[in-house]
């Protein structure tokens, strides 16, 4: 069952948390809309702040058939570090020992950002093993990933499942709220704005 981040104590835990940083970025690889990764700033300092160890995982763009330079989480690093107030460290992978050893060495309040995700397609085939060797990395999975929550990749519905400690992040958790309120009792009258790349799969 997920509860509420505030359910938690981090205390010296490792917790891993999906992140949505899949921002654009300009042809320096410079972000340039920071959005997504200030809406999960809340949750990140309440786990790093209650002694948590972060570490953080995510996806970026769509590389095909493995790691491209220009899709790589490291450049999103700098302005993550800008926000948080704070140096994060970057694991060149997503799994394996090199992940395993940069997570051994955090320390509690410590911020640790992994490679990208969709790097191996095991990511988005949702396959048990890929998601089994994202679960090592912590003792508490927090999903603060609402717009890749419908999708039931390796990083979302399947590695949850390895997890009895596993609850929503505050910004999963306003988006839900928002949802719930849109759909029982919403302010009227009301307008929906639908878009993004795949709006013609949303339009009936």
């Amino acid at each position: 069952m997920a509860y509420q981040i505030d359910s938690y104590s981090f205390q010296g835990k490792r917790v891993l948390i999906r992140v949505d940083f899949n921002v654009p970025l300009n042809d320096e690889l410079q972000v340039t809309d920071d959005t997504r990764i200030r809406a999960a700033l809340k949750t990140i300092h309440k786990v790093a702040q209650a002694g948590g160890k972060v570490i953080l995982m995510s996806h970026l763009g769509r590389p095909k058939g493995g790691p491209e330079a220009k899709y790589s989480m490291k450049h999103v690093l700098a302005r993550l570090s800008e926000l948080l107030a704070q140096p994060v460290a970057f694991a060149e992978d997503c799994v394996g020992e090199k992940v395993s050893t940069a997570v051994d060495a955090m320390k509690e309040g410590d911020v640790l950002l992994l490679e990208n995700l969709r790097f191996y397609k095991e990511e988005e085939s949702g396959d048990t093993a890929f998601a089994a060797s994202l679960a090592k990395h912590g003792d508490i999975y927090v999903n603060d990933a609402f717009g890749t929550a419908h999708r039931a990749h390796a990083s979302t519905a399947i590695v949850a499942s390895f997890f009895k400690l596993k609850c929503f992040g505050y910004l999963m958790a306003k988006e839900v709220a928002n949802a719930k309120k849109l759909m029982n009792n919403p302010d009227r009258p009301f307008t929906s704005i639908v878009g993004g790349a795949k709006v013609s799969d949303k339009i009936l």
